[in-house]
């Protein structure tokens, strides 16, 4: 009897799935081709805290660091160089990938320093420079969808650079980060640029509402903010699913895919299920729909691979039910607003910490090297 995994089946219901994972023993072991032969894993994303934990094993990276202790470098350049060799590496894997599904998958993902997130022209020139260093098409940069980093995306694919907008945890905010990709779009059209080869992810996160709404509605205590506990993050993601659809039928949208433009994808970020009460595969389950991203830390794409029920679209058909929860929430004292706005902000800050931390380790790397 032949049998079909859960994550071939997840991806033939048109969710893509990458690995939200990165670290040169991961490219040098052989572990990430066996995940694209054996996972249907089509794609990877990183961010700081991804990057200081693979520089802080070590594992790999001592002979370019001595290199570049040698060569004087200091350690902005090292991390720069260290962590775009990865990404260059992870993009020669997945160029089949690329090349097969014509650039709509086969994605590697790398992220402008977090402590640029509040400075739109720093922002802009470090998509420019991570763009050029790593030289593939097949990579996307990752900017923060912060007020400050929306015109940085709008001037990003302008130029013909291929986006990740990463923390987007609200609905308002989602709507800009569409508006500032079709925006740049336009300005890409009138620079003569082929849309074509502009690609776009909007990486919505999940597992970060939930844990901050689970918060308040303990705090809350009634047994209705009880009832609500594990529910926001789905309900949320799944209005984003909603906005993508609608927003992308648009007039506006229509004449730039017309043109050869493509739909920026709904991702799900923060994918991985941080209550143990809860399935572990609740987030995959929950959110299959056509045409998405889901990027899953290795944990969770084991246990889909294991015992995830895929059962179709869990999503285009639950509109009225999430937006009933978000409702429910706003009638038990949970401000929407204020959980979307602290997340941003703590997204942010928790991205800056992990930086520092790789800039420490590569210090002190460096310092050992010479």
């Amino acid at each position: 009897m032949t049998t079909t995994s859960p994550t071939a089946v997840l991806s033939a219901a048109g969710v893509s799935i990458w690995l939200d994972d990165l670290s040169r023993e991961r490219i040098t072991s052989g572990g990430l081709e066996r995940l694209i032969a054996e996972r249907n894993v089509v794609g990877v994303t990183t961010n700081p805290t991804i990057f200081a934990g693979a520089l802080a094993k070590g594992e790999g990276y001592t002979e370019q660091l001595h290199g570049l202790a040698g060569q004087g470098a200091d350690v902005d350049t090292a991390v720069f160089e260290t962590t775009t060799a990865d990404v260059r590496d992870a993009a020669d894997l997945f160029r089949p990938v690329y090349d097969t599904t014509d650039g709509y998958d086969g994605r590697v993902s790398i992220e402008v320093s977090p402590d640029l997130a509040n400075d739109t022209d720093a922002t802009i020139a470090e998509a420019h420079r991570l763009w050029d260093k790593v030289d593939r098409p097949n990579v996307m940069i990752k900017i923060p969808a912060t007020l400050e980093g929306l015109p940085a995306i709008t001037a990003a694919i302008g130029a013909g650079i291929s986006v990740n907008v990463t923390l987007i945890f609200s609905l308002d905010r989602y709507r800009q980060v569409i508006d500032a990709y079709l925006t740049g779009l336009e300005q890409a059209k009138a620079a003569g640029l082929d849309l074509s080869s502009i690609h776009s992810v909007a990486s919505f996160f999940v597992s970060r509402v939930d844990t901050e709404v689970d918060r308040r509605l303990s705090e809350i205590g009634t047994e209705e903010a009880l009832a609500l506990k594990g529910k926001a993050g789905i309900a949320n993601a799944r209005l984003a699913y909603e906005l993508y659809v609608a927003q992308f039928a648009s007039e506006r949208a229509a004449a730039l895919l017309a043109d050869g433009a493509h739909r920026q994808r709904p991702l799900w970020a923060s994918t991985g299920v941080k209550d143990p009460s809860l399935p572990d595969t609740l987030y995959v389950t929950e959110l299959v729909a056509p045409g998405v991203v889901n990027t899953m830390p290795e944990k969770t794409l084991e246990a889909t691979f294991d015992h995830g029920a895929i059962e179709g679209d869990t999503v285009t058909g639950a509109y009225a039910d999430a937006g009933a929860v978000l409702d429910a929430l706003a009638r038990v004292g949970v401000d929407y607003d204020d959980v979307t706005a602290v997340l941003e902000r703590e997204g942010v800050e928790k991205f800056i910490v992990s930086w520092h931390e790789l800039l420490d380790t590569v210090r002190g790397a460096l310092e050992a090297a010479r």
